[in-house]
């Protein structure tokens, strides 16, 4: 998901963990809201009209995230960053967690009252992430990046043109020249300063400051490039008085801001735990780093069996899986073959869905592009850009690749990281069955086809059960793969069960960011640039948020397991793969008591 700011306000941080969750999470989706109510049964009306409680609180502090969600009438509005946001942000949470409390209470619908109880747990938690950020946190704010996520979310081909013109507006606001409006730099200074020399609270950490500091030519030319793609005359004046503004805004950051981050990345142990849990972690997490450690060898062991087929195939000297991977890499694809190889991917996996039945394909075609170096910027990680599923009119997701990122701080004035991993044939196939289908993109076209609730598809969000989805995607069509393909797509699991382990060991003490990254590059095989990111993304990225791969994946393994002994030979892995993604983005718990009440009894006498 982009990543638009971070702060301690109780609506841009206990909302967007709780219930957006963080758009300071690098991960490689963004949240989908519910799919348009007529194709929705009555319940699911009906749970959606409580869902609009928590969702009004959003569109009134943050109304670019819920206008991406879907909410209408929200173009033109800007996120709330005036005096007492903190307060006005958490009376307006409790008063929506009042009642959702006083509608469970009165509600005889099981369906119903299920999704109220999801509402009323996103809102508890959304008030306490709020006050742990409070509790420890000095206000920061990465302003080229929010303001480039707003107005990129209007400015896209798949927005209708008549849309595309409250972005004007928009920028206007974000530049304080419409009547009632300061320029957004300015408030978040002002919310920064309220806390700067504040005793015990702790400042950004020092590498994100930099990070931010170094991505900000890429989104404050992106954002004048979005515009003149989109032709929209008028905005050259207020662009040059954003531009100021933000070059002041970062001025303001590396004099006042930057000598109060910290180098120690570390959040306080409850901080952390949090982050676990608002990822879907229930695991403590020294039994998640006793699991992930003995996959990591299994996964290895595997690995290492697979290589010398492949090079044998390939007419390789190594048998090595590194020197494997290493020579697959060799073999890279550029420029105008990138994306006809990907789309011959996606046809080629889609056939093998069909014959082996392993999910229903929906009608639609899939999407594929590459990323814009200020979308590179913002999300430097192939990801699915869903669209609209909140009154979707034919929007579609995307999957997008960000071939080069900008490189770190001290790097050389226009340089980038250079990924090598996501190019080369062997690993196009676990990609795209990741990204595309039958992961990700098939989670969000189910929403958008089937109707599911707002509750189900947002507020029960975690990105244990969506990542976990995507990773479980990769096994399920590994058989069916060439081996070059199936030993990549072994690799990608041995990355996510090493992000399992080092994630927490990070966070502990137990390792070091030079000895993560030696891991990675080293035994997992990744390059310098998708090797780095995922250490920025264990350190102060979405500090957690890698852990729920791997979890994720075991957790749907053990519930296939499970329904497969109880089920024998009526076992259907279609049937069985539909009902999973028609339940829309349940966490692992509640999922697998929906799976045995209702598609294991459905099938049993």
């Amino acid at each position: 998901m982009p990543r638009t700011s971070r702060s301690s306000t109780a609506i841009a941080i206990a909302l967007a963990v709780s219930i957006m969750v963080p758009a300071a999470f690098a991960a490689d989706v963004q949240i989908p809201v519910a799919a348009p109510a007529s194709k929705s049964p009555d319940w699911v009306k009906q749970s959606n009209a409580n869902a609009q409680v928590l969702l009004e609180v959003l569109a009134r502090f943050n109304p670019e995230q819920a206008g991406q969600f879907g909410v209408e009438g929200l173009d033109e509005q800007v996120i709330d960053l005036k005096p007492g946001i903190n307060e006005r942000s958490r009376a307006a949470l409790k008063q929506a967690d009042e009642t959702l409390q006083k509608r469970l209470a009165g509600e005889k619908n099981p369906q119903v009252r299920q999704d109220l109880e999801i509402l009323v747990d996103a809102s508890a938690e959304a008030i306490r992430g709020g006050e742990l950020t409070e509790k420890y946190d000095i206000p920061y704010f990465n302003m080229p990046q929010l303001m480039f996520g707003g107005l990129r979310a209007l400015l896209d081909d798949q927005v209708p043109a008549a849309r595309r013109q409250a972005a004007l507006v928009r920028l206007r606001r974000y530049a304080g020249l419409e009547p009632g409006y300061t320029p957004l730099t300015v408030l978040a200074e002002q919310r920064t300063r309220e806390q700067l020399n504040q005793p015990g609270l702790r400042g950004p950490v020092r590498a994100e400051v930099e990070k931010n500091l170094a991505n900000t030519a890429f989104f404050v030319s992106g954002i004048g490039q979005l515009f003149e793609k989109y032709q929209l005359s008028g905005y050259q004046e207020p662009y040059a008085k954003l531009k100021e503004q933000l070059s002041a805004y970062d001025a303001f950051v590396r004099k006042d801001v930057l000598p109060r981050s910290r180098t120690d990345f570390r959040l306080p142990p409850e901080q952390y735990a949090y982050a676990l849990s608002q990822y879907g972690m229930d695991l403590p997490p020294a039994e998640l780093v006793t699991r992930a450690h003995a996959a990591f060898d299994a996964i290895q062991k595997e690995m290492q069996a697979i290589a010398p087929r492949v090079a044998e195939q390939k007419g390789l000297k190594a048998t090595d899986y590194r020197e494997v991977i290493r020579a697959l890499k060799q073999d890279q694809l550029v420029g105008e073959a990138i994306l006809p190889h990907y789309q011959k991917r996606l046809a080629e996996i889609e056939a093998i869905i069909r014959r082996e039945r392993l999910v229903s394909l929906p009608d639609r075609a899939a999407r594929i592009r590459l990323a814009s170096e200020a979308e590179s910027a913002n999300t430097p990680a192939p990801n699915m850009r869903p669209p609209r599923l909140l009154g979707n009119t034919g929007e579609q997701g995307e999957f997008v690749l960000p071939l080069n990122i900008p490189a770190p701080p001290g790097a050389k004035p226009g340089a980038t990281q250079k990924f090598d991993d996501f190019t080369y044939t062997a690993a196009s196939w676990t990609l795209t069955a990741h990204e595309a289908r039958p992961g990700h993109e098939m989670q969000f076209a189910e929403i958008i086809e089937e109707g599911v609730s707002a509750a189900r598809a947002v507020f029960a969000f975690n990105s244990t059960n969506v990542e976990g989805w995507a990773l479980y995607a990769e096994a399920i069509t590994k058989p069916y793969m060439p081996l070059d393909g199936q030993l990549i797509s072994l690799q990608a699991r041995l990355q996510r069960a090493a992000r399992a382990f080092l994630d927490p060991e990070l966070q502990m003490g137990k390792v070091t960011p030079e000895e993560a990254l030696r891991v990675l590059k080293e035994d997992v095989g990744l390059s310098d640039a998708l090797a780095n990111q995922e250490v920025e993304r264990y350190t102060f990225r979405a500090p957690g948020q890698a852990t729920s791969y791997f979890y994720g994946y075991t957790r749907l393994m053990e519930l296939r397991a499970e329904v497969e002994q109880a089920l024998g030979p009526k076992f259907d892995q279609q049937r069985f793969h539909d009902f999973i993604l028609a339940q829309g983005l349940l966490p692992p718990a509640l999922l697998r008591r929906t799976v045995m009440q209702e598609f294991v009894a459905r099938t049993t006498p």
